[in-house]
C-alpha cells in the first residue's frame, strides 16, 4: 500500500501514520506543520489542504489515503476555519483521490448522542446540536464522503469515539480535559454526562482494519467503553495520586455559567459554551458494527486513560 495520511500531526493522524508504518506501508505524511514524533520510515510532505496543487503533488504515485485533516475546536471564533477545512477540505480530497480508497475520518458526533441509548452508525444528531459549527461542518464533510461513495467513490467512513492517550501535544478539548483533571483545576464534573472513551492506537488499528474490511459508504464507530464523567475523573485522579473532584454541577447550571462566561471572555478556557452545549445528552456510543465486520478491538478505558492521565502530567 502507498497511502497518503492528510493531518499527519494531529493526535489522531500521527498515530495512523504510525499504524501503517508498522504494518509495512509506503506512507506519506501530509500537513501544514511538521510532526512532533513522526514515525521513522514515514516521508513528510509540508503543504496545505486547501491548495490545489500541493495536494496533487501529495496524492502523486498513492494508491491509498487516510483522510484526517480537520480542525478540532468549540471555540466560534474558529467557525469559519472548520468551514474551509472540514467541509472544503473533503471535497477536494474527494475530487482528487478518484481511483484510490479513501478512509474519511469522521466523528461520532455525525451519528450523535441520543437520548436514552448509545447511538449507532443509523443515527444523526439532534437538530439543536447543528448550531455547533464542529458538529456542524463534520457532519457536512461526512455526507460529502458518503455522497462520493454512493457515486461510486471508494469510500469508507470511520466515526472515532473520544480517544486518549500519549502525543495529544497541542492538545485536542478532550486532551486539555485529561490535562485539566490531572493537575487539579477541575473541581467538579457535570453531573448525568458521560463518553465513550477509547485508546487513541486502537483509533489507529480501526483505520487500517476499515482500509482492509470496510464497506464502501458505511459508517463505522471506533469505540471503547461508556463511562459516566464521574468515572473518567476518578480514574484520571486515581493514575496520578489526585483526589478526584466530589461535586455534581447540573446541567443547566454549567450551561449558565459558560453563557455568562462566553460574554465575560471572548475566549474562557474552562467553560466553553459549545462544548458545555453538547455535553447536554451523554455521549454513548455502541460500535459493535465495527467489531463484528472489521474484527476490531480496544483496549481497557480505564488503562487507556491511565496512561493519558500520566502523559498530561508529563507534557511540558
Amino acid at each position: 500500500m502507498k497511502a497518503l495520511v492528510t493531518g499527519a500531526a494531529g493526535f489522531i493522524g500521527s498515530h495512523v501514520v504510525t499504524a501503517l508504518v508498522a504494518a509495512g506501508a509506503d506512507v506519506r505524511a501530509f500537513d501544514r506543520r511538521l510532526p512532533v514524533d513522526l514515525a521513522g520510515g514515514a516521508e513528510f510532505m509540508q503543504g496545505d489542504l486547501l491548495e490545489r496543487d500541493a495536494l496533487r503533488r501529495a496524492l502523486s504515485g498513492r494508491d491509498a489515503v487516510f483522510h484526517l485533516a480537520a480542525l478540532y475546536s468549540y471555540a466560534r471564533a474558529d467557525a469559519q476555519a472548520m468551514e474551509r477545512v472540514n467541509v472544503e477540505g473533503t471535497r477536494l480530497i474527494l475530487e482528487q483521490a478518484r481511483g484510490m480508497r479513501v478512509v474519511h475520518t469522521a466523528s461520532c458526533a455525525t451519528c450523535g448522542p441520543v437520548s436514552g441509548r448509545a447511538a449507532t452508525e443509523a443515527d444523526s444528531p439532534a437538530r439543536w446540536e447543528l448550531r455547533v459549527p464542529y458538529k456542524r461542518t463534520k457532519l457536512a464533510g461526512e455526507r460529502l464522503a458518503l455522497d462520493a461513495a454512493a457515486s461510486g467513490v471508494d469510500v469508507v467512513v470511520v466515526n472515532p469515539t473520544t480517544p486518549v492517550g500519549p502525543g495529544d501535544h497541542r492538545p485536542t478539548p478532550t486532551g486539555k480535559m485529561v490535562a485539566d483533571v490531572a493537575a487539579g483545576r477541575a473541581r467538579a464534573y457535570l453531573a448525568g454526562s458521560a463518553l465513550n472513551i477509547v485508546a487513541v492506537e486502537d483509533i489507529a488499528r480501526g483505520h487500517l482494519l476499515a482500509f482492509e474490511h470496510g464497506r464502501a459508504g458505511q459508517r463505522y464507530l471506533l469505540g471503547g467503553e461508556n463511562l459516566s464523567m464521574r468515572e473518567i475523573f476518578g480514574t484520571i485522579c486515581d493514575a496520578v495520586g489526585r483526589r478526584a473532584p466530589a461535586v455534581a454541577v447540573p446541567w443547566s447550571a454549567a450551561y449558565g455559567a459558560a453563557w455568562i462566561a462566553s460574554h465575560l471572555w471572548r475566549d474562557p478556557k474552562l467553560l466553553v459554551l459549545d462544548e458545555v452545549r453538547v455535553a447536554r445528552w451523554p455521549m454513548r456510543f455502541d460500535d459493535s458494527l465495527a467489531r463484528t465486520e472489521l474484527g476490531y478491538s480496544s483496549e481497557p478505558a480505564a488503562s487507556a486513560l491511565a496512561r493519558a492521565a500520566r502523559a498530561a502530567v508529563r507534557r511540558p
